[in-house]
């Protein structure tokens, strides 16, 4: 289809230069008529656009045809004065025509900026429906369009990142940017560290149809923080700028979730507000898992084996706020507000038996427990900007709090012991944990010529993490005690001084940004309940550098160096020992530091009307990384982390999208690395290849049905001990729209529909133990949603152009399998 365009667009080139050869003879130049046609979804120059001119009162008889440049530019010579009918005509677009006239007092026309909108309409019984793109790829970015693709009816957002560029999604839902799980998670341009520390448990909870689009900032700049080592996702919600008048309703129930939520814009005057919230109850089936150990160091304790059953349930709520007034052109305040908060309980049955050498009986234990964790985050943010008549100049004040607590209790009974060789106790413990933050940031930008632009500004980031675990053990009567010894109260503050500088350049089809950061940090902890208190300073310079170039129109070249750090959160640095499980206990580490990873990259990316590929070359290196890593000591397993990675990545990523007709869509997305581990302090390595591809078929049936067909799957992942398993997974949707605008939408999907369950294999090898686990998950689901939209369009929520973004915290929570994950066998 693309090379039809082109034929065409060289025979309406020929044409024009025919039909302006055949009137030489009559005086040219006296009358023009200039603009530009621009996409209305993207607000770029729409090219190789069909033009047509004639005469209003013979409409049938072109006088002049030609096409839009490369940019969406045209600039027409007329003949003779008179009133004119000018159209432009693109495939999948709807044809747009406008009237003008020219006279001996007005011989030059400027119609300024024409729209051209995707079409879909009915044209003799056969519909016409547009591709619209999914994907847009930016120098520093590229962005995803949920709102576009039709899966997200139906699917949460954790499943639909598995068709994201640059982002992985594993058979156990762990995430990846740019192959690494050291990201972070944005909401609407703003931070959201709830998402951060779990963002596999929110996103599996948060519908996809409440998403507009996704941003993987792959090469942050220096205005971020130095933190984010794989990049920034930056999370678009529908209700955030939404334009208008407008309220949509949706709703879903399927065989483990039931959903539903709205979202909302009115305007009053200057003022326009947007309010978004959705509540998700999940459940699942049964889950199965069993262990093997093998102690190479112990001939008494030489083999552990043990089974577990276990069943989770939750909810999950999301609501937010976001509005703006403006006080005249040049002075802007905005604002928002969001609250997010989820509880879920697991509860397990399990067996655990220890043998010898021989393979007979040391000992035996059954338990029972329950899990209940609570998560969530409150901010709020305030900006206001500081306009000049200088176009692109701003000055922003920017103000935010957030509050994310991370609490967890658990209860664990034993049973049936047979010469346990320490004491079993009933045990229960509570862990309240919290990330405080206040930030203030004052930013500056001005646009120096149309080539030359710069990006100063100043930050301050005071954050509280705090953790105080209590334990209670109970004793031959039943009755619970608190435990001292076992418990913790853990605080740790840091202060953070930022400043930064870039600079980009725009030069015809170069282009360039360079950057530099300075951060200061003062870091102070205290062990309350061990009377002990350290404090320290770190100083930090991060440089980035991007070129880009412009192969074409639609195609282009990028290469990039940064430089990240990752600050370990709470889910690292907090000490406390959960116990539940008395053969595998886990616990942070207070004295972690920063890690630092160098990152290079090549890009190439291709975007046009029926075809879109990105492909990526990376290396990145790592020489103090935050590893999670396990060791056996008086016959139990201890779990924590510690700066002892030295990692290095080679890796090749691909995206692709081919529009292959007008009700046809196909896309992969796809990852290969080799990976390489090592450690400092203790001997360990690991290295190999890994990958995984995804891939979409979407098709448009009669009766305006739209099929979606979905597949994929991963070879293991590598560790620095170990790997994970391999893994498939398929899925199919149904979708159709209804009433004007196609107002109300129904969908039904299913995923594994022919597999119960998917069994998961993780081995971790050292010198000293070996370890290997089997976990069956439950993965069929088949469910139903509806989605209805109703109001005006008339507004928008106006938004500084710079804002706070803290982004300098390690991801943990279930994303990194960070301390508190271990349960009772």
């Amino acid at each position: 289809m693309k090379h039809n365009i082109y034929l065409w667009s060289i025979i309406l080139l020929l044409a024009s230069v025919a039909l302006t050869a055949g009137a030489q003879k009559r005086p040219q130049g006296q009358f023009s008529v200039k603009g530009i046609l621009v996409d209305s979804l993207s607000n770029e120059g729409e090219p190789y656009s069909t033009i047509r001119i004639s005469l209003k009162s013979n409409p049938a008889k072109p006088v002049k045809l030609a096409v839009t440049g490369t940019s969406g530019k045209f600039s027409e010579q007329l003949a003779a004065p008179g009133t004119y009918l000018i159209s432009f005509t693109s495939v999948g677009k709807t044809p747009v025509q406008k009237e003008f006239s020219v006279s001996e007092k007005n011989k030059n026309i400027d119609l300024g900026k024409i729209l051209i909108s995707e079409a879909a309409e009915m044209l003799k019984g056969v519909e016409v429906v547009a591709q619209k793109p999914l994907v847009k790829a930016e120098i520093d970015k590229v962005t995803y369009s949920m709102e576009d693709d039709p899966d997200s009816k139906t699917n949460t957002t954790l499943e639909m990142l598995r068709k994201v560029p640059l982002v992985t999604v594993d058979g156990e839902d762990k995430i990846q940017v740019n192959g690494s799980s050291n990201f972070k998670v944005h909401v609407n341009g703003k931070p959201n560290n709830m998402m951060s520390n779990n963002p596999t448990e929110v996103l599996r909870s948060m519908p996809a149809n409440s998403i507009k689009s996704i941003e993987v900032i792959t090469e942050p700049g220096a205005k971020y923080d130095a933190e984010g080592v794989g990049g920034i996702l930056n999370i678009i919600t529908v209700g955030g700028g939404m334009e208008g008048y407008t309220v949509t309703l949706n709703g879903g129930v399927s065989n483990t979730r039931v959903y539903g939520g709205g979202y909302g814009t009115v305007q009053a005057g200057k003022f326009t507000v947007t309010g978004n919230y959705s509540y998700n109850y999940q459940g699942s089936r049964n889950g199965y898992e069993d262990s093997h150990r093998e102690d190479f160091t112990s001939e008494e304790n030489k083999f552990l084996d043990s089974h577990r059953d276990s069943k989770s349930y939750g909810n999950f709520q999301f609501g937010s706020v976001e509005g703006s007034y403006e006080i005249d052109t040049l002075n802007l305040i905005s604002f928002s507000m969001n609250l997010m908060s989820g509880n879920f309980t697991n509860k397990r049955i399990g067996t655990t038996q220890m043998t010898n050498y021989a393979d007979n009986p040391v000992y035996s234990y059954g338990s029972f427990g329950k899990n209940q964790s609570g998560f969530g985050q409150m901010g709020a943010n305030i900006d206001y900007q500081r306009s000049f008549r200088k176009k692109g100049e701003f000055l922003t004040f920017s103000y935010r709090f957030s509050n994310s607590p991370n609490n967890s209790e658990a209860n664990t009974d034993y049973k049936d012991t047979i010469n346990v060789p320490y004491l079993l106790q009933n045990q229960y413990f509570k862990n309240d944990a919290s990330t405080q933050e206040h930030t203030a940031q004052l930013d500056y930008t001005n646009p120096l010529t149309s080539m030359h632009s710069i990006e100063t500004g100043v930050k301050y980031i005071f954050r509280k993490n705090k953790s105080e675990g209590k334990y209670y053990l109970s004793d031959r009567t039943g009755k619970y005690e608190y435990n001292q010894d076992m418990s913790t109260q853990y605080d740790h503050k840091q202060d953070i001084l930022a400043a930064y500088l870039g600079y980009q350049l725009k030069y015809k089809k170069l282009g360039g940004k360079a950057g530099i950061r300075y951060e200061h940090t003062f870091m102070d902890a205290d062990y309350k309940n061990l009377n002990e208190h350290f404090d320290a300073q770190f100083d930090d310079v991060v440089p980035s550098l991007m070129f880009s170039y412009q192969l074409a129109p639609t195609q282009s070249l990028r290469a990039s160096y940064n430089m990240r750090i990752s600050r370990p959160g709470i889910w690292f640095l907090n000490p406390f020992t959960d116990t539940s499980n008395p053969t595998t206990i886990s616990y942070g580490n207070p004295d972690l530091e920063s890690e630092k990873a160098h990152s290079l990259s090549l890009t190439f990316g291709s975007f046009s009307r029926s075809l879109n590929i990105n492909t990526s070359v990376n290396y990145s290196f790592v020489n103090n990384g935050i590893e999670q890593y396990s060791f056996i000591k008086d016959g139990v397993m201890n779990s924590t982390f510690d700066n002892i990675g030295k990692s290095k990545n080679i890796s090749f990523s691909l995206f692709l999208n081919w529009n292959m007709s007008p009700k046809t869509r196909f896309n992969i997305n796809g990852r290969g690395a080799y990976v390489d581990y090592k450690s400092s302090g203790i001997d360990l390595k690991n290295h190999g290849f890994e990958g995984n591809l995804f891939g979409s078929f979407q098709q448009t049936l009669p009766w305006d049905l739209r099929l979606s067909l979905n597949g994929g799957g991963g070879t293991p992942h590598i560790s620095l001990q170990g790997k994970s398993s391999s893994f498939y997974y398929y899925a199919i949707g149904l979708s159709r729209s209804f009433l004007k605008e196609k107002r109300l939408t129904v969908s039904v999907n299913t995923s594994n529909l022919f597999n119960e369950y998917v069994s998961f294999k993780n081995n971790i090898n050292t010198s000293t133990f070996h370890s290997s686990s089997i976990t069956k998950v439950p993965v069929r689901y088949y469910g139903f949603n509806i989605s209805w939209r109703f109001g005006e369009l008339k507004a928008q929520v106006k938004k500084a152009v710079r804002s706070i973004n803290n982004d300098d915290m390690k991801a943990g929570g279930s994303n990194t399998g960070a301390t508190g994950g271990a349960t009772a066998n």
